[in-house]
C-alpha cells in the first residue's frame, strides 16, 4: 500500500543549493577537413587531433526566460584516456526557492584551443522542472548540438530532449518507461527488472553509436529520508493569493532634486531678452512683413492658447508697436514676469498708454491667470464702460471671478458689527415695497463714454465694490447679483473644501446688505423686496421638503402639494404681496395657483408651479430642490448670449443688405 502514496516536498522549503551530476559524454567527434586545417593551422594542436581523448570540460549555467540566474560553474580538470567520464557533482550557485518553474540549465562541452582559448564542442539544454512542475530526477541522456554553446533562451535552440527521428523516439519511449517504473507505476519483479534494464542499456548504447550526435549523461539528485524517496514539486509561497493584473505600465516617479530650482539658462535668456537697456530702441522698433504676420497670428490666438517662450519674447520686443492694438493687450500681459519688479513696473506704465480694450475682452483679465491688483482694477475700469444690459450678460462670470480677488480687501470693506447678518438679507423694517421703483429698474447708471483712456480714479475700485455699486443703482442687477452670490453662500461642498472662498462670499453678501441699507428710499425698497424673495423661496423649499417626505406614489404627493399650497394659514404662498420673480425680476408675482401644481417623474421630483402675475397673467416655472443651480444658470446664460449675438448678426446683415 505504500507504493500508492506520493511523497513530495515543496521547492520553496528546500533552502539548499541545486546540484547536478555530470556523467559521461558518448559519441565521436567529427574531425575538420584538410581545408579547415589549411585555413587554421592551430587546429592541428587542438584536442580534436589528439590520439587519446582530449581534455574536455563542461560548464553549467541556470537560465529563466532567456536571462541567466547565476554565474556558470565548470567541472574540474580531469585527464581522459579512452572515454570522457567526469562523474562529478556540480553545486550550482542558486537555491531551490529561487528557481522559477521555467528554469532551465544550459550545458556546454568545451575543448582547449590554444593558449587561453577554448572552443565549444557542443551544447545542450534541459528544463529543471517537468511539464507537471516536478523537479527532474535520475539519469538523463541529453543530445549535444555540435559546435554551439548551450542556449538558455526561450525557446531554446539546443534542446536536449527531442524526438525528431525514429531512433530518438525509441530512446525517449524507453526513458519514459524507466521513469514510470522508478515512480512505482509498474509492478516490480527483481529478476525481470535486472534483465530489462540490462537490455535497455544495450539498446541505448547501440542507438547512440549509430547516431551522428553526441550524448551527455547527467544525473539529477534524488531525495531520500528514512528510506522514503521524495519528489520536489514546484511551489511558491503565497502563490495562491490573488494579485491584480496590470493592463498597463505604472508611471515611475523619479525624484529630480533640480525640479523646483531656477533654470539659470532660461533666467539669463529672459533677462537679456527683457533688458531695460533696450527700452529706448524698442520704442521705435517696427516689424517687417513676416514678423507682422506672425504677430497678427499671435494676437488672434484664443484665450486658452499658451504662448511659447519665443512668442512671448516676440510680443515683448514689439510691445510699443502693439500699443495701438487693443486685442494685443492680454497677450502682452501674459508675457510679463510679474515676479521681476522692474519688468512689472514697465508693464504697468505701458498699460496706461495702451489703447483701451473692449469690455468683453477685459473679462479675461479677471481670470485666475492675472493676479496683479492693478491689472484687475484696469479690467474693472473697462467694465465701467459697459451699460447695465451688457453687464448683466457677464454677471455670472463676474461673480465667479470674485474667487481670484484679494480676500482681505473684500473683508476690509466691511463695516464693524456686520457679522450678525451672516447670510442673506434680514427682513428689516424698510419702506413699503409696493411703492414704485422708478429710477432703479432701468439702466440708471450712466456708463462712461467708450474709447477714453483709464485715469487713476477709475483704478480705485475692485471687482466687489464695482458690482455692489452698480447693483445698488439697478434693481435687475441687484436681483441677479443677490441670487448668484446666495447660491455660493449656500454651497456645502465649497464650505467644506474651501472655507476661505465660502467666507469671502459671505463677506460679499454682508457688504451688499450694508450698501443697500445705506442707500436712499428706493434702494431700501430694493432690499426689502430681496428679503421678501428670500422668505418666499425658503417657504417654498420647506414645502417641497415636506412633500418629498410624504409616503405614497406621485399622484398622492401631487395632491399633498396642492393641499399645502391652498393652505394660506400655514404656508401662505397662494396670495402674497407682489414681489419680483427671482428668475425674471421684470415680472411681479402675487402667488401660486394651487390646483395647477404637478410633480414630474424624476429622482428629485421637480414641481411645475404656475405663478399669478400682477397683471393677471400666468407664468409657469419648474421648481427643483436638491440640485446644483449653477449648471442651469450657465445654460441659461449661454442661451441668452447666443440669442443676442444672433440678433446682432441679423441687424448687421440687414444694414449691409439695405
Amino acid at each position: 500500500m505504500d507504493t500508492d502514496k506520493f511523497n513530495y516536498v515543496y521547492s520553496c522549503d528546500l533552502d539548499i543549493n541545486v546540484q547536478l551530476k555530470i556523467g559521461s559524454l558518448e559519441g565521436k567527434r567529427e574531425q575538420k577537413s584538410y581545408k579547415a586545417l589549411l585555413e587554421d593551422p592551430m587546429l592541428r594542436f587542438s584536442g580534436l587531433y589528439q590520439e587519446n581523448c582530449s581534455d574536455l570540460y563542461v560548464t553549467c549555467q541556470v537560465f529563466a526566460e532567456g536571462k541567466p540566474l547565476a554565474l556558470p560553474v565548470r567541472t574540474s580538470y580531469k585527464a581522459f584516456s579512452t572515454r570522457w567520464n567526469w562523474n562529478e557533482w556540480l553545486r550550482l550557485p542558486v537555491k531551490y526557492p529561487d528557481l522559477p518553474q521555467s528554469a532551465q540549465v544550459a550545458l556546454t562541452v568545451w575543448d582547449v584551443y590554444g593558449p587561453g582559448k577554448a572552443v565549444p564542442v557542443g551544447g545542450t539544454t534541459v528544463t529543471l522542472f517537468g511539464k507537471y512542475g516536478m523537479f527532474r530526477q535520475g539519469m538523463h541522456d541529453l543530445k549535444v548540438w555540435p559546435g554551439v554553446e548551450g542556449d538558455g533562451g526561450e525557446p531554446t535552440t539546443t534542446p536536449g530532449r527531442t524526438s525528431s527521428s525514429l531512433t530518438e523516439d525509441q530512446m525517449g519511449r524507453l526513458a519514459k518507461l524507466t521513469k514510470a517504473h522508478r515512480q512505482g507505476h509498474m509492478v516490480k519483479v527483481d529478476w525481470l527488472d535486472r534483465l530489462t534494464f540490462r537490455e535497455i542499456e544495450m539498446i541505448n548504447e547501440i542507438e547512440k553509436r549509430s547516431s551522428n550526435f553526441m550524448y551527455l549523461m547527467v544525473e539529477f539528485p534524488r531525495i531520500k529520508t528514512n528510506d522514503k524517496e521524495y519528489s520536489i514539486v514546484y511551489y511558491e509561497k503565497d502563490g495562491d493569493d490573488s494579485s491584480p493584473v496590470l493592463t498597463s505600465c505604472d508611471i515611475v516617479k523619479v525624484p529630480d532634486p533640480q525640479m523646483g530650482m531656477e533654470n539659470l539658462v532660461e533666467s539669463k535668456h529672459h533677462k537679456l531678452a527683457r533688458s531695460l537697456r533696450s527700452g529706448p530702441s524698442d520704442h521705435d522698433l517696427k516689424p517687417n512683413a513676416a514678423t507682422r504676420d506672425q504677430l497678427n497670428i499671435i494676437v488672434s490666438y484664443p484665450p486658452t492658447k499658451q504662448l511659447s517662450s519665443e512668442e512671448q519674447d516676440l510680443v515683448w520686443k514689439f510691445r510699443y508697436y502693439l500699443t495701438t492694438q487693443e486685442k494685443a493687450l492680454t497677450k502682452f500681459l501674459k508675457c510679463v514676469n510679474w515676479d521681476l519688479p522692474q519688468e512689472a513696473k514697465q508693464a504697468l506704465e505701458l498699460l496706461g498708454k495702451w489703447r483701451p480694450m473692449d469690455v468683453e475682452d477685459s473679462l479675461e483679465l479677471l481670470s485666475s491667470h492675472f493676479t496683479n491688483p492693478t491689472v484687475r482694477r484696469y479690467a474693472v475700469a473697462r467694465l465701467q464702460q459697459a451699460d447695465d444690459e451688457d453687464l448683466l450678460m457677464y454677471l455670472l462670470q463676474l461673480v465667479q471671478a470674485l474667487k481670484y480677488e484679494n480676500f482681505s480687501e473684500i473683508q476690509g470693506g466691511l463695516e464693524p458689527g456686520s457679522k450678525r447678518d451672516s447670510q442673506g438679507l434680514s427682513d428689516d423694517s424698510t419702506p413699503d415695497s409696493s411703492q414704485s421703483q422708478s429710477g432703479t429698474s432701468g439702466s440708471s447708471s450712466a456708463p462712461q463714454q467708450r474709447g477714453k483712456g483709464i485715469d487713476s480714479e477709475n483704478l480705485e475700485q475692485d471687482l466687489c465694490t464695482f458690482l455692489i455699486s452698480r447693483a445698488c443703482k439697478n434693481s435687475t442687477l441687484a436681483n441677479y447679483l443677490y441670487w448668484y452670490v446666495i447660491v455660493e453662500c449656500e454651497d456645502q461642498d465649497t464650505q467644506q473644501r474651501d472655507p476661505k472662498t465660502h467666507e469671502m462670499y459671505l463677506n460679499v453678501m454682508r457688504r451688499f446688505s450694508q450698501a443697500l441699507l445705506k442707500g436712499d428710499r428706493s434702494v431700501k425698497v430694493m432690499r426689502s423686496l430681496l428679503a421678501s424673495q428670500q422668505t418666499f423661496v425658503d417657504r417654498l423649499v420647506q414645502l417641497m421638503k415636506a412633500v418629498q417626505r410624504e409616503s405614497g406614489n406621485r399622484k398622492k404627493k401631487t395632491e399633498r402639494l396642492q393641499a399645502l399650497l391652498a393652505d394660506n394659514e400655514k404656508v401662505n404662498l397662494s396670495d402674497i404681496e407682489p414681489i419680483p420673480l427671482p428668475l425674471e425680476p421684470q415680472i411681479r408675482i402675487r402667488g401660486i395657483v394651487p390646483e395647477t401644481a404637478t410633480l414630474f417623474k424624476s429622482a428629485l421630483m421637480p414641481a411645475k408651479l404656475i405663478f399669478k402675475t400682477e397683471d393677471g397673467a400666468m407664468y409657469p416655472v419648474i421648481f427643483k430642490h436638491g440640485d446644483d443651480l449653477r449648471q442651469d444658470q450657465l445654460i441659461l446664460q449661454i442661451i441668452s448670449l447666443m440669442d443676442k449675438v444672433k440678433l446682432v448678426d441679423i441687424c448687421v446683415y440687414d444694414q449691409n443688405y439695405s
